[in-house]
């Protein structure tokens, strides 16, 4: 069977689960048999407002029960909260089902609680809020109809089908009507009645059958009936609403012949065929005959336009199109349109402007305008929409129909528009803009307020700055570049130096503290040498970390716990803490997957915050507490390290320039300025970004993003047995540190190698002539004789030995050292080197030089 690779390995197991559990509606959480929460669903915590923050794994039930009691949002604890409390702790893990909890708020619940076989506890709640108020309202509705009915001033009817029988008539029928056994005596003819009845049955209602009825007192009236097929009491009934409309009937006769004497033009059509319904006389002397609305459109498809704005808002206001006039010439209107019911359908009334001599004034303005050279628009105040703009403005900012597009920012325009309404004009009013490609850009915009067609507008001319800030910045950024080349170029020069003159003292320390570890017996000595040697590494490492740097070089990359590291660093820097009311604190998240990267250079960075952090609160005497947080975004494949303080944070004038070389705050003697510069270009080798949260306000907040690596594990080094071999290697060792020749010569004896050692190139050589060598370790950076005049020397007078010559040397970093072992092939050791790592490249040369043999 194939293997789902979905569901692969415990982590996937464990999210899948949790997925589940979340797509839930009923709440779920469990306890472990000390009464600790293992695991919630998001449902859970939802019912647990307003303390669903408090649910986390390792929380205990009955922290939670307190803080519950505390808050009083139950019904049943208030006033009794030690009570409650003691109540629901000595259930302990009983078995009970559907226990009632009501919250003051009105929300119900049933909990359940169910006891594991491991002495755990499984808690599910229900939401039944709704459902209890369903039942309530369920219980009320008869009685609230009914009483409804009653007080209402509506006819309302329920009669049986076939014979028209009256079950129940509310007391404004009775009124209306009088009191008879059937309603068909409400109905002066009685076919009106069967005519209502099988409107009714054949599409179970009716909204607004007309007829006319006999009031009490026998006088006659127009009805509207709306009647419901319904189910009472096992037989169907018609329950019907009856209203008099002789009022609006005779309103409506009042309301055509009004507009028969108006010079508005107003017509009323058919929403579904376009049938003209009515119109005005005024909208008839000026469209003809027409007998269809479509029939009055210019350009047919205009129509469907109108109609698919019309349907989407159900109004139109000020939609502009061309009719056919009377006379068969084309007419420029503005309609303005509303769709209501009238006589059981949906019609469009529609209200007309004739535009033909506002668009010839237009026409006078937009000639002159248009042969403006400059960016010129005319735009509503509100709305932005754009009356008019010139070729201009069209080639700067695209065929957009509102000034508010041309704004990046809308909330730009808003204060543009506030100082124009203030003032009435504005010049040179600065704003980022959108041009007609999409590229945003710095404009100037100057204005004026007019009145146009009864309507405040803007008239304007914007000014593309892009070109004038394009020379400000190319120059800032000129004298920025060379400024920041001089620091990072001394900066390198820095770190060669410091690097160099440490690798070699260096080398002594980790490889005499390395051999003294391997070779010490007694448990205690040995812990000791176990931790000088380990201290000793870390500065090894710090140095080639600062090689690294200077050289940017990809850095060493391994699989890496993020949250072990932190945690180192954290007791690192707790250990030098200035004070002793100062706390670091870890929130790590469980979850965080392990990453690709150089665990020492990412414990430097963080303990280089941590401790940029003691110092500041110690030096300003503000704040006790630094918190460093892990958290996993899933979603970028990234995971952010976030160092925080309540301390006195980083002031405003200053944030720019915090990650520059050589740039500090601090005293003379207590800062070198290349610490937060060191940890951004660490992180930015690792494909992170280190930023300072400028919105973090109680204080100072790093973010540390880093992207999630490979998985696969770093294929670790073995440490070589002793070699067996009867023979004994002749191995030359060239450094012209002594101390440095003796222990690397000292390591090699014990592997039962013949070493010969000398201080210099031209001793190297004379040795060459005067013996054989198996092997020759050689330092790059010597005086007079370097490693490269070495090496031509030796390619030029023995030959068989550039294949068993490797190079061990302090910098590495220069070009022409980096040359020299790239177009060599030698191997290529940085100080200081480890007894393991010194014996793995001889051993492995060794072996290769014999395969060869």
């Amino acid at each position: 069977m194939a293997e789902n690779p979905e569901i692969d390995g415990s982590s996937n197991i464990s999210e899948i689960i949790s997925d589940a559990l979340d797509s839930l509606t009923e709440g779920f959480a469990l306890f472990d048999n000390n009464h600790r929460l293992v695991d919630c669903n998001q449902a859970y915590k939802d019912m647990s407002h307003p303390l669903e923050h408090l649910y986390e794994p390792g929380i205990s039930r009955e922290h939670l029960i307190k803080e519950e009691a505390k808050l009083g949002g139950y019904v049943d604890a208030a006033g009794r909260e030690e009570d409650w409390i003691s109540q629901h702790l000595e259930s302990g893990t009983r078995f009970r089902q559907d226990i009632r909890m009501e919250k003051v708020d009105g929300s119900c619940y049933l909990v359940s609680t169910y006891p594991t076989k491991l002495g755990g506890l499984v808690v599910t709640c229900r939401d039944v809020t709704e459902s209890n108020r369903i039942e309530v309202e369920r219980r009320q509705s008869d009685e609230l109809v009914r009483m409804v009915l009653e007080t209402s001033a509506s006819a309302v009817l329920m009669t049986r089908v076939d014979d028209g029988e009256i079950v129940y008539r509310s007391p404004a029928a009775e009124a209306m009507c009088g009191v008879h056994n059937s309603a068909v005596s409400h109905f002066v003819d009685p076919e009106d009645r069967k005519r209502y009845r099988d409107a009714i049955m054949q599409t179970g209602s009716v909204d607004d059958f007309q007829a006319r009825y006999k009031r009490a007192d026998g006088e006659i009236f127009i009805a509207s009936n709306a009647g419901r097929l319904a189910e009472y009491r096992g037989e169907k009934v018609i329950v019907s609403n009856v209203t008099d409309i002789t009022k609006q009937l005779e309103a409506d006769e009042l309301i055509r012949t009004v507009l028969d004497t108006s010079s508005a033009i107003i017509s009323m059509v058919s929403l579904d065929d376009g049938r003209i319904l009515y119109r005005t006389p005024a909208a008839q002397k000026l469209f003809g005959p027409a007998k269809t609305a479509l029939e009055s459109y210019a350009e047919p498809k205009e129509r469907d336009q109108f109609l698919k704005q019309l349907k989407s808002q159900g109004q139109l206001e000020g939609f502009k199109v061309e009719f056919i006039n009377g006379e068969g010439e084309r007419t420029p209107v503005s309609l303005s349109s509303r769709i209501i019911e009238y006589r059981d359908e949906k019609v469009i009334v529609t209200s007309l402007i004739d535009l033909t001599e506002q668009l010839k004034a237009d026409a006078k303005i937009r000639k002159v305008l248009e042969a403006c050279p400059v960016p010129v628009q005319m735009t509503r105040v509100e709305s932005g929409e754009l009356l008019f703009r010139s070729p201009e403005t069209e080639a700067l900012f695209g065929k957009t129909t509102s000034a508010k597009h041309y704004y990046e920012n809308i909330d730009e325009r808003k204060a543009y528009v506030q100082e124009l309404l203030q003032n009435g004009w504005l010049k040179d009013f600065k704003a980022r803009f959108i041009g007609a490609e999409g590229r945003p850009f710095w404009g100037a915009v100057s204005a004026r307020l007019i009145e146009f067609n009864g309507e405040k507008v803007i008239v304007s001319n914007t000014r593309d700055l892009t070109h004038d800030l394009e020379m400000e910045d190319e120059l800032s950024s000129q004298r920025e570049r060379l400024f920041q080349n001089e620091k990072m170029s001394a900066l390198g020069e820095l770190l060669a130096g410091v690097a160099h003159e440490l690798n070699n003292p260096l080398s002594i320390v980790v490889g005499h503290s390395l051999m003294l570890g391997e070779e010490e017996k007694e448990p205690e000595t040995a812990r000791r040498i176990a931790k000088i040697s380990s201290a000793a590494e870390r500065c090894a490492k710090i140095v080639k970390t600062f090689l690294a740097m200077a050289r940017q070089q990809p850095t060493k990359m391994e699989v890496t716990d993020i949250n072990a590291i932190v945690s180192a660093a954290a007791d690192v820097a707790g250990y030098g803490a200035a004070s002793g009311s100062l706390t670091i604190a870890c929130d790590l998240d469980s979850k965080l997957p392990n990453i690709t990267a150089d665990g020492d250079q990412i414990t430097q960075v963080i303990i280089n915050l941590l401790i940029n952090a003691e110092q500041a609160i110690s030096k300003a005497k503000k704040g006790d507490q630094i918190t460093v947080i892990t958290k996993f975004k899933k979603s970028d494949g990234l995971i952010e390290i976030i160092v925080m303080d309540n301390g006195p944070g980083v002031p405003e004038n200053i944030r720019a320039r915090i990650f520059e070389p050589y740039f500090t705050t601090k005293d003379v003697g207590e800062g070198t300025g290349i610490g937060l510069a060191f940890c951004h270009r660490i992180v930015l080798s690792h494909g992170g970004q280190l930023s300072l949260d400028n919105s973090y306000l109680e204080g100072c907040k790093f973010v540390v993003t880093l992207p999630i690596g490979s998985e696969q594990q770093a294929q670790l080094s073995s440490i070589p047995e002793p070699l067996t071999e009867p023979k004994k290697h002749k191995v030359l060792v060239v450094d012209d540190e002594i101390g440095v020749a003796e222990l690397i010569a000292e390591i090699l004896q014990k592997e039962s190698m013949d070493v010969t050692m000398v201080h210099s190139g031209a001793e190297a050589i004379r040795c060459l002539r005067a013996s054989e060598y198996d092997l020759m370790l050689s330092d790059l950076n010597m005086p007079q004789m370097g490693g490269r005049e070495l090496y031509d020397a030796i390619e030029r007078e023995f030959p068989k030995m550039l294949n068993a010559i490797a190079f061990i040397s302090g910098d590495t970093m220069g070009s022409a050292s980096q040359k020299l072992c790239r177009e060599s092939g030698c191997p290529c050791l940085e100080k200081p080197v480890s007894p393991a790592e010194l014996r793995q490249m001889v051993h492995n040369m060794l072996d290769k030089k014999q395969d060869v043999g």
